[in-house]
Order: structure tokens, then sequence, then C-alpha cells
């Protein structure tokens, strides 16, 4: 998850975070947390989507989805 990319588009839209919290029904809180996370629920993002009226897909995967994702083998021997 890009935080600042999201931070600047909340802005660039005219909403803050506490604004964008309301909306999908979170504290600012518990938004704040999140955005410190990087972790937020599914149907909140597709509520971010919707307010933030995101119609490029390659800008929602460049806000909700990191491109560096690492994974772990465990290997049973």
């Amino acid at each position: 998850m890009n935080t600042n990319k999201l931070r600047g588009l909340i802005v660039e839209k005219g909403y803050s975070q506490a604004d964008v919290a309301e909306k999908i029904g979170i504290t600012p809180k518990t938004f704040y947390d999140k955005m410190k996370k990087q972790v937020f629920l599914s149907s909140e993002i597709d509520t971010m989507i919707a307010i933030l009226d995101i119609t490029d897909p390659a800008i929602t995967s460049e806000i909700f989805f990191n491109n560096n994702v690492t994974q772990s083998v465990t290997r049973k021997e």
C-alpha cells in the first residue's frame, strides 16, 4: 500500500483522512492506525475507491497493492 499516494489523493479530492474514515464507517484513530499498518479490509478499499472516484485500475493498483510482495517458503522434510 502506498500511503503517501493515498494521502495525496484524499487531499486532491478535497477530503481529510477523518472524512474518509467516517465515510468508510471507522473512527479517525482506526483509520490512522490502518494507514500506519497499511492494512485495510477489501470492503474499506472498495468504499475508498468509490469515495475518491478512482476509475483507473493502474492508480488503484499503485495505491492499494504493494508490488514488492515478500514471500516465504516453508519446506517439509
